[in-house]
């Protein structure tokens, strides 16, 4: 049933190369700026994430290629755990973890919190729409860009600053460019 709401094409690959101490200062420094409880506790839960061999390890999978918009900026390359799509959204247990493509490898730069809008629905009264933490989610019609049901969604820009918040869908720190669609 949960596969439902995932669309096609969810492949996992292992990736190769690791970060040298250069790049992972150089990621400490571009988060420490990004505050609020919220930023804070998906860093915390995500830490072990920012390898994205430990995130393919733990049940993620990615999904599709690089999200990227002409004006609007990107957000990376997204991995889905299909396990965690349902009717609950709890902070240590984001649905999509969000990577951009740098010098050769991914880097982790945002989570995406979802709760299809079928399940969320059956589960919860109108007028209770998904939160965490205080923030509401974003709802996504459908049919929709990625041909599934409608869902109720929430980035958090918790490993990269958005100038345009960190709660934004999309962020024009972020490029695309660089991606080749290769892992690793």
């Amino acid at each position: 049933m949960q596969a439902k709401y995932l669309v096609l094409g969810i492949t996992a690959a292992a990736l190769l190369g690791g970060r040298s101490t250069d790049i992972v200062s150089a990621q400490h420094a571009s988060h420490q700026n990004i505050k609020g409880p919220l930023l804070e506790a998906v860093r915390e839960v995500t830490a072990r994430f920012r390898d994205v061999d430990d995130a393919i390890a733990a049940g993620y999978a990615q999904f599709q290629g690089c999200v990227s918009g002409a004006e609007k900026g990107a957000m990376g390359v997204h991995f889905a755990n299909g396990t965690l799509f349902d009717d609950r959204v709890d902070v240590e247990h984001p649905e999509v973890l969000v990577y951009e493509p740098r010098n050769g490898t991914l880097h982790l730069v945002a989570v995406e919190y979802i709760a299809p809008a079928p399940a969320w629905e059956a589960t919860h009264q109108d007028y209770d729409k998904p939160e965490l933490m205080g923030q509401l989610f974003h709802y996504a019609p459908g049919p929709n860009r990625y041909g599934a049901e409608p869902f109720y969604e929430l980035h958090v820009w918790a490993w990269k600053e958005n100038p345009h918040g960190p709660f934004a869908d999309w962020n024009p720190s972020v490029s695309c460019a660089p991606w080749s669609g290769a892992q690793g």
